[in-house]
């Protein structure tokens, strides 16, 4: 088990279930969720040691106003070094008003991290070279908060040629030739295709474009963007992603040779590569940690809904 941990990426996700002022109340800090992240990514560190990064998406935020973030590194203490970044944005608040820093709703309008949903991976590099560039989470950006993607993920795909072809078929044009890239874009397409489908759909029956861009955001087939866009994946993977708007997802490949483990109660959806790891950080025992199954995908909708879906045929 040692050997194959030497040769894998670490994966982390943590949707918080409950708003932020209910962690500041029962936990004394709105820092909770990150404070989680940092210790599921510490203790896999074993993992990945060519560098690692943290991104994260804040809810409800009023446009104008950013709400996806992200820090990556490739520094020898890649964790701390990311973690050393982001609590920056806070530590001159946290120094000079204890006050405000307890004020999430001040928080959240002002400090980047203060977020509902956070990812986190450490990579091990085996495509393309050691720069920051080859470092997740990957980002998908638009300006339609359902189009906006960041991914992230443990995997070797076979076949990223074949992948690649298709995307350019398509008439895309694609800035790098790597795995990584590859399936952003492919899953990104299928998310493109599948938000204008909703828009088509509801502006027949009437609505509005504001009105639709949140219906859309409430009915997004995660499963069906899933399940069409990782037709032609060959190989070993275990691929998180966070919509921009919230939803968010953890894929498995139909033989199960990534691995991914997840544990869900009233607070928090957590998944990591390493079940002990999940069951230390958040001190639950083996039975209440789950394996996601090979060909299937955790999903973590927006509103809260947390279900597995199989997206492809277990081998």
């Amino acid at each position: 088990m040692s050997e194959l941990i030497k040769h894998e990426c670490g994966i982390a996700l943590i949707r918080l279930l409950k708003p932020l002022e209910y962690y500041q109340q029962k936990y004394g800090a709105w820092l909770y969720g990150l404070h989680k992240l940092y210790l599921l990514m510490e203790k896999q560190h074993n993992r990945g040691q060519d560098g690692a990064g943290v991104a994260a998406v804040k809810f409800d935020m009023d446009p104008g106003m950013p709400y996806i973030f992200r820090h990556r590194s490739i520094e020898p203490n890649a964790i701390d070094d990311v973690f050393r970044k982001i609590s920056k944005t806070y530590r001159k608040l946290e120094k000079k008003d204890q006050d405000l820093m307890s004020d999430v709703t001040y928080v959240k309008s002002h400090i980047p991290f203060a977020a509902e949903l956070y990812l986190g991976h450490l990579r091990y590099g085996t495509f393309g070279g050691n720069t920051l560039d080859y470092v997740h989470p990957v980002m998908r950006q638009n300006n339609w908060r359902s189009r906006n993607l960041v991914m992230a993920g443990n995997f070797n795909l076979t076949n990223v040629d074949e992948i690649f072809s298709i995307l350019v078929d398509l008439g895309q044009h694609p800035k790098d030739f790597s795995d990584t890239v590859t399936i952003l874009e492919n899953v990104g397409h299928f998310l493109d295709t599948e938000v204008q489908r909703k828009f088509n759909q509801f502006k027949a029956e009437g609505y509005n474009n504001r009105e639709i861009s949140f219906l859309i955001e409430e009915n997004l087939d995660v499963s069906y963007i899933l399940r069409e866009s990782s037709k032609k994946w060959d190989g070993g993977y275990a691929i998180i992603g966070m919509i921009g708007h919230g939803d968010a997802f953890v894929m498995r490949d139909p033989w199960g040779i990534r691995p991914a483990y997840y544990y869900k109660d009233d607070e928090v959806a957590v998944v990591a590569s390493e079940r002990p790891v999940i069951q230390t950080v958040f001190n639950v025992p083996y039975e209440q940690v789950y394996e996601i199954p090979a060909g299937n995908a955790l999903i973590i909708k927006k509103k809260g809904d947390v279900f597995l879906s199989e997206v492809r045929e277990p081998k």
